[in-house]
């Protein structure tokens, strides 16, 4: 559906160099810390900014050479851009029937009234978990087939986050070749929506496991001082020092539960793999 290779973008204080996979019929998100660069990517894929180097592939085709009904296949909700304030649902209406060949007017009102949105009333009234609501179900009301999601439920709560959650998930199951790329920075969203995950840190992609293998098999090591030194090391992706001793990430955790049964062990988070992976040490 997308590929992304070795593809770089440089800025005097910042630089992307970024690699990944959105397959057909997968849900991938993207992880990162605040300016990691996942907002750059989303642009460069649009073209909302030039690449330096590397290659895009979408749909199949170099993405230089998409045309505009490979536009009507995509699904986009950026999270610094939106409708005009001064716009109701009903203005709209009308602008998304021009946009899209497929806009199913009678399918996105159906889900204008399930959530509730007053269609007169002006967006720049809506509330934060309103106007996610209103971006999400535009960007599925067309037929795509690949969504492009950056941020979606930032600055929502729990009840708001889970409905668009569940239109996703809706989304997803009408039609198993569609896909989308999602980036959050909420890690409960991504361990129950996606299928795999890329984490990137400071421009760079630095992790990309399947969501089943991270919360099956990562875990953390909690271990003194003397069980660091005597541990074997050769499944430990990262270490961090405590005031106990030693913090470590690993990939097996069977092997260490298996061999080491008086070491503290814990599940892996996807929290807790961002913080090792972006900030602890390599063995």
């Amino acid at each position: 559906m997308l590929k992304m290779e070795h593809v770089r973008k440089n800025y005097k204080s910042f630089s992307l160099n970024c690699s990944l996979e959105v397959k057909s019929g997968y849900v991938t998100g993207l992880i990162g810390k605040n300016g990691a660069g996942k907002s750059t990517i989303f642009k460069i894929i649009l073209g909302l900014i030039t690449k330096d180097s590397g290659r895009i592939s979408l749909f199949d085709k170099d993405i230089q050479i998409t045309d505009d009904q490979d536009k009507q296949n995509l699904g986009v909700v950026l999270s610094d851009s939106g409708f005009s304030g001064y716009l109701s649902i009903n203005d709209i209406v009308p602008v998304l029937e021009h946009l899209y060949e497929h806009f199913d007017k009678s399918a996105f009102l159906k889900q204008i009234q399930r959530f509730g949105l007053p269609q007169n009333q002006k967006i720049k009234e809506f509330s934060t978990g309103m106007k996610a609501k209103l971006k999400i179900i535009t960007a599925i009301s067309h037929n795509a087939k690949f969504l492009l999601l950056d941020e979606p439920t930032a600055g929502l709560d729990v009840t708001a986050r889970d409905e668009l959650l569940d239109m996703l998930r809706e989304f997803m199951e009408q039609d198993e070749t569609r896909s989308i790329l999602i980036s959050s920075h909420v890690s409960t969203d991504l361990e129950t929506l996606c299928d795999d995950l890329y984490m990137i840190h400071e421009g760079n992609i630095i992790f990309h496991e399947d969501t089943d293998v991270l919360l099956s098999d990562y875990a953390l090591l909690k271990i003194t001082p003397q069980q660091y030194s005597d541990i074997d090391k050769r499944y430990i992706l990262k270490s961090k020092i405590e005031n106990y001793g030693y913090r470590c990430l690993t990939n097996q955790k069977q092997y260490y539960l298996e061999n080491y049964p008086k070491i503290t062990i814990e599940n892996g988070t996807i929290d807790q793999v961002i913080t090792m992976m972006s900030g602890g040490a390599e063995i």
